[in-house]
């Protein structure tokens, strides 16, 4: 992980150095990460986790709300039923209809909807932390991959600067040669050396072309894409002095500016919440509730009037009969239209309800004590994160101790390799060494500056890595 923030703050450094006006097939770091984030998959996930967590949180919101819901119904009854209209037990087929309108809403539930919307907008602010750790994540990587083009093409120009170097002792061995000075067998060995130098250049070649292809794929474009990196002068600060940082400090700095600490604080405080809410189920539930209903019926008849009669009936008087006519009033009957019925039929209701907890086999206790597991884990996942982020401080800052003791020697080592280079110019120019000595003096210099090279870049970048951690501007 260290080894990460190192290459990805080296290379920041590599950005803020870049110089203006290059063509637009030139990509600077900035432009690299910058692309990365908006197509690279992770952090696409990571996106959506945000936008789910954000509708958790709408959701609670939109606790607070009645619900409300209408259903309707109809069939066909056979034999003996009820006439849904009337009660009334028929023993023909009827048709019916039903509709319903409720709604509720939760008055009281131990402060679950409270709970519910403060844990969820906890979350939101952690899954926000989370996809800015997973963007450091990516562009730890594109960084990496830009820093190892960077490298790869500096190792290839001092290989080109050695076969280069190669060649002019070549043509100065055949100017001697010519001249009577060397024996013609001397210049086997440069020979050998030049073909060698085409295979690193070779090699060095291969491996800058590895390198943007890791890059490509990182950030998620076509292989097929041509585009240079920017490769701007690197100096080290003049203040530089890793001996005055102190551990705690750094660590006091980087607990207030890192996006995983943050987040894992919050997780605890979710957890807590989690503990509330569980032992909500505990408590009485208090809800109000109203509802709308009508229904119609094929059998429904209405009372239209009446109709008189004369309705004429036989007694009989000392075994004489005698007819005895009597006027009668009869109801007339008609079917009730639809909208008749809706109208008549259309109750409404009113009321609340309180549900009180007794016994549920232990599922509440059983979540109850999971909540609080919950908060553990997420206790001692937070102290794991702080411990880690201390574990990388200290070991950004002994980096940076030690990788500037390493600078300072490779200096020295290049001057000395140097002056030994120097001499054996001048002593083969004058023919007192073989081309095997001045070669063996130059690859000695040359693994000297390539040590160097290697040792500022770390130097620089660990330092880098430590403001970083401080919160500090990368800049050179």
């Amino acid at each position: 992980m260290l080894r990460k923030f190192t290459l990805i703050f080296g290379a920041t450094i590599i950005m803020f150095a870049s110089a203006s006006g290059q063509s637009t097939n030139t990509w600077s770091l900035e432009k690299c990460v910058l692309y990365a984030r908006q197509n690279n998959l992770s952090i696409k996930l990571a996106q959506n986790t945000i936008k789910n967590a954000e509708l958790t949180q709408k959701q609670s919101r939109m606790s607070r709300l009645p619900n409300l819901d209408a259903s309707v119904s109809g069939g066909y009854q056979f034999g003996r039923t009820i006439d849904p209209t009337t009660n009334e037990f028929k023993t023909e087929s009827i048709g019916f209809n039903s509709y319903n309108l409720n709604t509720g809403i939760l008055v009281y539930a131990g402060n679950q909807i409270n709970n519910s919307i403060k844990q969820s907008k906890i979350d939101l602010q952690a899954a926000e932390l989370d996809a800015a750790n997973t963007s450091n994540t990516i562009s730890l990587g594109v960084a990496n991959a830009f820093l190892s083009i960077l490298l790869a093409e500096e190792q290839l120009d001092n290989a080109k600067k050695r076969r280069d170097q190669t060649q002019r002792q070549l043509d100065q061995t055949n100017k001697l040669i010519q001249a009577g000075s060397l024996p013609d067998n001397d210049k086997l060995d440069i020979l050998a050396q030049l073909a060698l130098d085409e295979q690193t250049i070779i090699d060095a070649e291969n491996l800058v072309a590895i390198n943007y292809l890791n890059i490509k794929q990182l950030m998620m474009i076509d292989v097929n894409t041509e585009f240079q990196i920017e490769r701007p002068a690197i100096t080290i600060p003049a203040d530089a002095n890793p001996e005055a940082l102190n551990v705690e400090g750094v660590f006091a700095a980087a607990l207030g500016n890192q996006p995983q600490v943050q987040a894992a604080n919050l997780r605890v405080q979710s957890a807590g919440v989690g503990v509330q809410l569980a032992r909500a189920a505990f408590m009485p539930t208090l809800s109000a509730f109203a509802s709308l209903r009508s229904n119609y019926s094929t059998l429904a008849q209405g009372l239209d009037g009446f109709t008189t009669q004369r309705v004429n009936q036989t007694v009989y008087i000392d075994n004489n009969p005698v007819v005895i006519g009597q006027d009668v009033d009869l109801p007339i009957f008609s079917k009730t239209t639809f909208f008749d019925q809706f109208s008549e039929n259309f109750g409404q209701s009113l009321g609340v309800s309180l549900s009180i907890p007794i016994y549920s086999n232990h599922r509440n206790i059983v979540a109850t004590e999971r909540a609080r597991l919950g908060v553990i884990n997420a206790e001692v996942n937070d102290r794991q994160v702080r411990q880690q982020l201390k574990t990388d401080i200290q070991g950004a800052v002994a980096n940076a101790r030690s990788s500037k003791l390493s600078y300072e020697a490779a200096q020295r080592s290049v001057n000395a390799a140097q002056v030994a280079y120097d001499n054996a110019q001048r002593r083969f120019d004058l023919g007192a060494v073989n081309t095997l000595q001045l070669m063996t003096a130059g690859n000695s210099l040359d693994l000297a500056k390539v040590n160097m090279t290697r040792a500022k870049y770390q130097y620089l970048f660990n330092l880098k890595v430590v403001d970083f951690y401080l919160g500090k501007e990368i800049k050179l």
